[in-house]
């Protein structure tokens, strides 16, 4: 169990959330968070950085050893926490309820600094990388 709430005060959160596990949008996705040294730099920069979906923990255990994801996958199979952040989907692409693709930084005072959504008719695109970075940066010179 990982409480959001506990980065508070503390530092930056960045979550990504994704549709479904071993898909290829959802990987690459993840893949160039692990791969493409995104996790270190946001690491780097003070931030907590997850992955959810609605997908088992069982799955994402199998999906991130099977792709080398190398940060830490939430599940919210009980779809809690997609709902409260607006991105639980009714219909993607013929799958009901999934999270949207999207994700949000919130900054070490649990207030929500950026927030990215793939368009509704798009939802195949990529998560905007430079303003997770920029809102990062902004936390960071916030906080100095």
């Amino acid at each position: 169990m990982v409480k959001l709430s506990e980065n508070f005060g503390k530092r930056p959160t960045v979550l990504f959330f994704v549709p479904l596990a071993f898909t290829p949008v959802c990987t690459k996705t993840f893949c160039a968070v692990s791969k493409e040294n995104h996790w270190d730099e946001f690491r780097k920069m003070g931030a907590a950085v997850y992955g959810i979906s609605v997908d088992s923990p069982f799955t994402l255990e199998a999906w991130a050893k099977d792709q080398g994801i190398t940060f830490p996958l939430l599940s919210d199979f009980n779809r809690e926490v997609a709902p409260q952040y607006g991105v639980l989907a009714e219909d993607f692409k013929g799958f009901q309820q999934v999270c949207w693709r999207s994700v949000f930084v919130i900054n070490s005072q649990g207030k929500i600094a950026h927030m990215w959504k793939a368009p509704a008719e798009d939802g195949n695109q990529y998560p905007d990388m430079d303003g997770v970075r920029k809102a990062l940066e902004e936390e960071m010179a916030a906080t100095a």
